[in-house]
């Protein structure tokens, strides 16, 4: 048999329905030819320091730093029951062979691998990577199943970045506090972030306004206005006063056609920062929303920092806005080219955020409002991404008084 181990329940339900797993047990699913068991997010994660020394329990300065030579891992004390399922299903003499089916990035390889190797497991591994939750996507990613040995390097990009956590974390967090003497939590991605947050309030606090003056003239149908800034306003005054009433020339008459592309496909910080300006919603609320539409099997993998898709995704991405202009009859039409979408080198674990076909059969009206709001954004993104540039034309009129050298503009 094969133990299909996914990252959640939820996702473990959802590829159990393909495979036919549906005999439900304690912990697992079985059916066919295959069991399907889940984690919890880290069944095992990099031990804690007092796991090394017992006198690391204390926090002292004389310690620091702890840097481990040979680096230990634990059972997360709240997921233990788990551990002990996959444990034994994983030692199960008719398991052959494991798929790897948490989620298809550098954290869920270590979700898998942490667990794997605290096990003492040595059968052979496969890889399952899939964005979608949909049936189809699913069936898909099996018949392309790769040994788990070609993602050996995103496992080791997974493993540093969880030691340089540990490392900056765990000494700075106990240096700072044991020096001030209260809890100071510093992280290696928290810390330098909240030290830009810091830096630019203190810019805009600390920023004093220089007023500076322009000259307006009202040409009937249009105005103008001095191409000069003037610091003290008698000196726009006496420009005012110098051309006022007087005749003006036009000088040039620029025409420029001028042309901006659609924006990109949605990665995660983009629909987060869209989301706050329009619906306000914080970007945890966003990714929350996110994430349940994806486990509907509304929205493709959520966790995403690309903005494209590859090439081989073309006719599913047209067939994709197809679906959109027929569940949402309020985006206007508009001409499709999805090669704007297209770029392979900019797509590593995951393309951009997508919906999925089963917008089409899902009864969309019972979703949670801020659900619906992220979906259509989405939907609404992949149309206008895939759509013509937005081609305008600018005028701009110089003009001079005939008392004064000073260029207006238009």
């Amino acid at each position: 048999m094969i133990l299909v181990i996914a990252e959640k329940p939820s996702v473990a339900q959802s590829i159990a329905k393909v495979l036919g797993a549906t005999s439900r047990k304690d912990g697992y699913m079985e059916g066919g030819n295959y069991i399907v068991s889940w984690c919890f997010g880290h069944l095992v994660e990099l031990a804690d320091a007092s796991s090394y020394d017992e006198r690391y329990a204390k926090w002292r300065y004389d310690d620091l730093p702890i840097v481990p030579e040979n680096w230990m891992f634990e059972v997360t004390k709240d997921k233990a029951q788990q551990f002990k399922v996959l444990s034994a299903l994983m030692k199960d003499k008719r398991v052959t062979e494991l798929v790897c089916a948490t989620d298809a990035g550098r954290e869920g390889e270590c979700i898998f691998r942490y667990m794997y190797y605290k096990t003492g497991c040595t059968k052979p591994v496969k890889r399952l990577w899939v964005s979608s939750l949909e049936e189809k996507a699913i069936k898909k990613a099996f018949s392309e199943l790769k040994d788990d040995s070609e993602y050996d390097n995103l496992y080791r990009a997974g493993l540093a970045r969880a030691k340089a956590d540990w490392l900056v974390g765990m000494n700075a967090t106990r240096l700072f506090s044991v020096r001030y003497g209260l809890l100071l939590n510093i992280g290696r991605v928290q810390t330098p972030t909240l030290a830009m947050i810091v830096d630019r309030n203190n810019k805009v606090k600390n920023f004093v306004k220089e007023p500076f003056y322009k000259v307006d003239i009202d040409c009937g149908d249009f105005k103008a206005i001095s191409v000069d800034d003037f610091k003290s306003e008698y000196e726009a005054d006496k420009l005012a006063e110098c051309v006022d009433k007087s005749d003006f020339t036009v000088v040039d008459l620029t025409e420029q056609q001028k042309s901006v592309a659609p924006p990109k496909l949605y990665d995660l910080t983009a629909l987060q920062r869209d989301a706050n300006s329009i619906y306000g919603y914080t970007a945890q609320q966003t990714l929350d929303y996110l994430q349940s539409l994806y486990e509907k099997k509304l929205a493709t993998y959520p966790r995403t920092d690309s903005n494209y898709i590859t090439d081989d995704m073309a006719d599913t991405a047209k067939k994709l806005i197809e679906s959109v202009y027929g569940v949402y009859e309020k985006i206007p039409h508009m001409p499709t080219d999805v090669t704007k979408c297209i770029n392979n080198a900019k797509v590593s674990d995951h393309h951009a955020v997508l919906p999925t076909e089963q917008i089409t059969s899902y009864d969309l009206s019972s979703l949670p409002t801020a659900e619906y709001n992220i979906l259509f954004m989405i939907a609404v993104r992949l149309c206008v991404a895939t759509g013509e540039d937005y081609i305008y034309c600018t005028f701009t009129c110089e003009l001079k008084s005939n008392n004064s050298d000073k260029p207006f503009v238009s």
